[in-house]
């Protein structure tokens, strides 16, 4: 299984720093091997001459994604993007479900649902994000926010999609909410617990996939705690915020 390192760089970065930032990471990647892959989520304003600097549809070893993508294929939703202008964007990928999403603009399980169900359907892989805040972490409510939140986020995803190369297009990130950009980690025995659970909802859910999807983890994720944290059980990779912004730390991520 190849372990999936991925890229959120949220709202930051005009073109010409997406540009300088992907050719300097390219070339620190060069000897990424081929058990990962790379993709970076870029700004909507930058996607183009991303998917320019990377040659159109991604070099080998970085893939682009969208942040964000809205499900219809067109309309008068302003403000909002299509799968279909993503691809066109020269995007591979899409995030749905992050937390500042869920939190800031109110996306509830149903809706980012609908999204990673229809982005799927029409051609992008997609990183379906998950997690819970601290204080239902505190509460006991661990298993079962998890739980509401895959099933209904992945609710549509259908017998169409549940086919041999769904490992290909899918990838779960867990993203505990109170260690996204506070600096605070999961121990490995939190995260461990966390990705277990996913894991037996995959499998349930996809019984001759859930073995092989990607569960990445993400939350203040750096250098310095990377290779530990890719090393645990059912870690298949990471999803990187604030550490991904300079080529240099996201590169020994990348590598670690």
């Amino acid at each position: 299984m190849q372990l999936l390192m991925a890229a959120n760089w949220k709202m930051n970065k005009t073109r010409a720093e997406a540009v300088d930032t992907l050719n300097r990471l390219d070339t620190l990647l060069s000897n990424l091997g081929a058990d990962r892959e790379c993709v970076v989520f870029a700004p909507f304003t930058a996607l183009a001459a991303c998917a320019e600097t990377l040659g159109g549809n991604g070099r080998a070893r970085i893939s682009l994604g969208g942040q964000n993508c809205y499900p219809a294929k067109d309309g008068a939703f302003t403000g909002e993007c299509s799968p279909a202008m993503l691809l066109d964007a020269g995007c591979a990928w899409v995030l749905t479900g992050h937390s500042e999403r869920r939190a800031i603009l109110g996306e509830s399980d149903a809706f980012i649902g609908k999204k990673t169900a229809f982005a799927l359907e029409n051609g992008l892989k997609v990183v379906f994000c998950i997690g819970e805040t601290l204080e239902e972490r505190d509460s006991g409510q661990l298993a079962a926010v998890l739980e509401r939140q895959m099933r209904e986020g992945l609710a549509g995803v259908g017998d169409a999609i549940s086919a041999p190369r769904l490992p290909e297009l899918l990838a779960v990130a867990y993203e505990p909410v109170w260690a996204i950009g506070t600096g605070r980690v999961a121990g490995p025995k939190e995260i461990v617990e966390a990705h277990t659970l996913v894991r037996s909802f995959l499998n349930q859910r996809f019984p001759a996939q859930g073995k092989d999807l990607r569960i990445l983890y993400g939350g203040s994720v750096k250098s310095e705690n990377a290779g530990e944290i890719i090393r645990l059980d059912n870690v298949n990779g990471v999803l990187v915020g604030g550490a991904s912004l300079q080529a240099e730390s996201f590169s020994r991520i990348a590598l670690a």
